[in-house]
């Protein structure tokens, strides 16, 4: 896949994360925060949460559930310990999530999935 349709399946999964998160209750922040440690796709607030939301959208369910490993959750972890003080204040509970999509399937929502 080249560069210019990678960038619109991304920004593709984007808009359907979203949409999904508020249906479940969240409401987004924030999208695309490029840092210059990293990206964080999503922020979305729900009560006191704040989550940091991954986005994962790839043509198949077994492309969707090998597309998140160590070292892309690292990276959002540098990209969220630079902005979580623009998000999250007073106590309350921030995450770093992983949702992953594919066509024609229930999103795949990891919850919390980095603890160092």
């Amino acid at each position: 896949m080249n560069r210019a349709k990678a960038e619109k399946s991304g920004r593709r999964g984007e808009s359907l994360a979203a949409l999904y998160l508020r249906a479940c209750g969240w409401r987004i922040v924030g999208q695309r925060i490029k840092t210059p440690r990293g990206e964080v796709d999503l922020v979305a607030r729900r009560g006191q949460v704040v989550a940091f939301v991954e986005v994962k959208y790839r043509r198949t369910v077994e492309k969707r559930d090998q597309s998140i490993d160590h070292w892309r959750l690292r990276r959002v972890a540098a990209a969220v310990e630079a902005i979580a003080h623009l998000y999250a204040h007073n106590g309350e509970t921030v995450r770093i999530d992983v949702l992953m999509l594919a066509p024609w399937r229930w999103p795949r929502h990891i919850i919390n999935a980095w603890q160092p």
